[in-house]
């Protein structure tokens, strides 16, 4: 993938291999960028002996660039200096550190609205520890067809819900109305809540890879 430099848009900024500052446009319609030593890797930092082949993955979901490093490398991947579980969503200035690299992500355009963007959903997404079991339940169900970072996915019905739970829908209904009032979605159109509430949910690792680990029933 061609390195430019267009600082209008979404770019990750390193020094590569040669001691060369290096600039990555990212594109949603180049969704998914990879990190690693492998000359293949879109971002190749092949001289980084703590890097692996395949280290970590930036990618276009939900409206939004996030970084996701599930097990991928040896060696992790930090964001801000805190180690990576999952996705992160990246804001404007994350430093992420892949070995002995730092790439910044930066987005100037997008400053202003990604800070408020970002203070209103801090202050109103709720804990895993404020859902109940059921709520939680329901809440990675949901999330389910996006495990393994799936591009493309639609958020599960409430019939797909109920099944994997041996719930009823309505029930199903009453804990997603109770879902899209505590992460602050309940007042968009219909047609969006769902994959708002599978966007907070999994950007705010309140919902990971590792809740997926169980299969759903058959």
């Amino acid at each position: 993938m061609a390195v430019t430099s267009n600082f209008t848009e979404p770019r990750l900024t390193y020094v590569d291999d040669q001691g060369h500052r290096r600039a990555l446009t990212l594109s949603a319609e180049a969704p998914r960028i990879t990190v690693g030593r492998s000359s293949l890797a879109d971002i190749t930092l092949t001289a980084d002996g703590q890097v692996s082949r395949l280290h970590a993955t930036v990618e276009w979901i939900g409206g939004q660039w996030t970084i996701v490093d599930d097990g991928l490398s040896r060696n992790g991947t930090f964001v801000n200096g805190e180690r990576l579980a999952g996705r992160h969503r990246l804001q404007t200035g994350d430093s992420i550190q892949i070995g002995n690299t730092v790439l910044s992500y930066l987005d100037h355009g997008r400053r202003a609205s990604c800070a408020k963007t970002q203070a209103r959903d801090s202050s109103g997404l709720p804990t895993r520890r404020s859902l109940t079991e059921a709520q939680k339940g329901v809440l990675v169900a949901l999330c389910r067809p996006f495990q393994h970072n799936a591009t493309y996915a639609t958020p599960a019905s409430n019939q797909q819900i109920a099944k994997e739970l041996f719930v009823s829908t309505e029930t199903v209904k009453t804990h997603l109305r109770a879902l899209f009032g505590k992460f602050g979605v309940e007042d968009l159109p219909q047609n969006q809540k769902r994959a708002k509430l599978v966007e907070r949910a999994m950007n705010s690792g309140i919902v990971n890879e590792h809740d997926f680990e169980s299969e759903p029933a058959p």
